[in-house]
C-alpha cells in the first residue's frame, strides 16, 4: 500500500474511489428517518457478526477499564456500541442534505443562554469534546449563536473524501482547520481580534509518544493526555467549556456547556484537562454503549514515559 500510495495513478484511484461512493452516501442521506435506520440496523449486522469490525480491541478496551464486569455484560455492552456507532457513521452521512430545522430538532443544546452571555462580552470559547454520543451533529450550535464556530480535525488521506468531510462539517457556517494547521490558525484569529469565536477540539484522543509529556489516569488506567486544547486555551485566556453530549433515544441527542474554567490564563496546568477527564468518565461509567470503544485509547499504558514526563 505504501509503495501504491507513490505511484503516479494514487490521485486517480482516489478519484474513482469517491466518484464510486459518493452517489450512495447521497442516496443515504435521502433516506427517510425509518428506512435509514433500518438500512443502519443491517450495516450494524454485517458489521457486527460478519466482518467483526475490531471486536477484539473493542472487547480488550471493556475489559481493561471494567475488570468488575461480567463477559456477558461486556458483551451486552459491546453489542449496544456497535449499533450506535453504526447510527452515528450514518448521520454523518445524513449531514449531506439533513435541512437546519430538523438538525435543530435532533440535536438540541439545552443551555444556550450561558453562550448568548459570552456573546456580549465578546468573550471567546474553547469547547472540549468527545468520542461520545454525536460529536458530528455538535455544529449545530454554528447556526445558533454569533460566534465563528471553528472544527479541528484530522486530515483524510483521500483528498476527495477529505473535501466531502470538510463540506458537510462546514454545512452550518463552521470553519474547519486540520490540527496540523490549528496552532496558526488560532493564532491569527485572537491577534486579529476581528470576531468572536469557538474552537472545538475532540481531546480524548492518544498523543504520539513522543508528544506525551503528561500522563494520567482515564478510566483507572494512566495514560497520556492530549493537551492541545489546554495550551491554545491558556495561551490565549479563552473561556473553557465540555460539550457534554447525551443520547436521548435513537437519531435525538441533547448537549450541554459544561463550564470548566472562564480564567484559564491563570489556571494550574492540567487542571482542564484533568477536569475533563473526570467529566467524560462520568458519562461513560453511566452509559458505556456510546462511547468509540474502537480506537486504541489507552495502547500507551505500558509505553516508556519520554524523559521529563509529567505523572500524575
Amino acid at each position: 500500500m505504501h509503495v501504491f500510495s507513490r505511484s503516479k495513478s494514487y490521485p486517480y484511484m482516489q478519484l474513482f474511489v469517491y466518484c464510486l461512493v459518493y452517489p450512495l452516501l447521497w442516496f443515504i442521506s435521502k433516506l427517510p428517518w425509518r428506512l435509514f435506520y433500518a438500512f443502519s440496523t443491517s450495516i450494524f449486522f454485517l458489521i457486527y457478526y460478519i466482518f467483526r469490525y475490531r471486536r477484539k480491541t473493542v472487547t480488550q478496551n471493556m475489559q481493561l477499564v471494567f475488570p468488575e464486569k461480567a463477559y456477558d455484560e461486556i458483551k451486552k455492552i459491546r453489542k449496544g456500541f456497535y449499533r450506535h456507532m453504526c447510527d452515528m457513521f450514518l448521520e454523518m452521512i445524513k449531514s449531506i442534505s439533513i435541512s437546519n430545522d430538523e438538525m435543530k430538532k435532533r440535536f438540541k443544546i439545552t443551555n444556550l443562554d450561558k453562550i448568548h452571555e459570552l456573546e456580549k462580552k465578546g468573550e471567546n470559547i474553547m469547547v472540549f469534546m468527545a468520542h461520545y454520543a454525536s460529536y458530528e451533529w455538535s455544529n449545530v450550535v454554528d447556526i445558533q449563536t454569533n460566534f465563528q464556530a471553528v472544527g479541528i480535525y484530522k486530515k483524510i488521506e483521500n483528498k476527495y473524501f477529505d473535501r466531502l468531510v470538510r463540506r458537510i462539517r462546514a454545512r452550518f457556517g463552521s470553519r474547519v482547520v486540520t490540527t496540523k494547521n490549528a496552532m496558526k490558525e488560532i493564532t491569527k484569529d485572537q491577534e486579529m481580534n476581528d470576531g468572536l469565536y469557538m474552537y472545538g477540539l475532540v481531546s480524548d484522543q492518544s498523543p504520539k509518544i513522543y508528544n506525551a509529556m503528561y500522563w494520567t489516569d482515564f478510566m483507572g488506567i494512566k495514560v497520556p493526555a492530549f493537551l492541545g486544547a489546554e495550551v491554545l486555551a491558556k495561551r490565549s485566556g479563552m473561556n473553557v467549556y465540555y460539550l457534554k453530549v447525551e443520547k436521548i433515544k435513537r437519531g435525538y441527542y441533547e448537549a450541554e456547556f459544561v463550564p470548566i474554567t472562564e480564567d484559564s490564563k491563570n489556571c494550574e496546568d492540567y487542571f482542564i484537562v484533568k477536569s475533563y477527564l473526570r467529566m467524560l468518565e462520568k458519562q461513560i461509567k453511566n452509559n458505556p454503549e456510546y462511547y468509540l470503544w474502537s480506537h486504541k485509547r489507552w495502547k500507551h499504558r505500558n509505553a516508556e514515559k519520554p524523559e521529563g514526563a509529567t505523572i500524575d
